[in-house]
């Protein structure tokens, strides 16, 4: 129980930023997004909605950056490591590059047979999945570490 006492500021700051994220969702509708609501809908069986590419990469652009951003500062409090913390923004950046490409690929040369495809892309572009990844992977990497510095 001491030891939760001793890290109250970092648990509190982690749930604020964990609020943050739940607010960008919350306000998604702000975002330009026209498969918002076709993914709602029964997508298996609709034509990709209309959409300007521009608006929609800027928008994907932000949502992603805005996650990635306070995923990145969640990285900083928990593991008080800023390489580590450099290392996850390369990393959300890279995946970023794949993301859009890959996204805007199948927009654009594929048919609404991979709608299924753009939807688990999508997912990635517009929601912290990251995070639930580099969380664990880190913490592991961090008590391997230990565990060998104290051999």
């Amino acid at each position: 129980m001491q030891k939760l006492l001793n890290y109250k500021k970092e648990i509190g700051f982690s749930i604020l930023l964990v609020f943050l994220l739940a607010l960008v969702r919350s306000f998604e509708e702000l975002f330009y997004d026209p498969f918002l609501e076709y993914f709602k809908s029964d997508y298996m069986k609709l034509a990709f909605p209309e959409y300007d590419s521009l608006k929609l990469f800027f928008s994907l652009f932000l949502r992603y950056a805005l996650n990635s951003l306070i995923s990145l500062a969640i990285i900083q409090v928990l593991f008080k490591d800023f390489t580590l913390t450099k290392f996850a923004g390369i990393l959300y950046l890279i995946f970023f590059l794949i993301l859009i490409l890959v996204f805007f690929s199948i927009l654009n040369f594929s048919d609404e047979d991979n709608n299924l495809m753009l939807f688990y892309v999508r997912r990635f572009l517009i929601q912290p999945l990251f995070l639930l990844l580099f969380v664990p992977a880190f913490y592991y990497q961090d008590k391997i570490s230990k565990k060998n510095n104290n051999s």
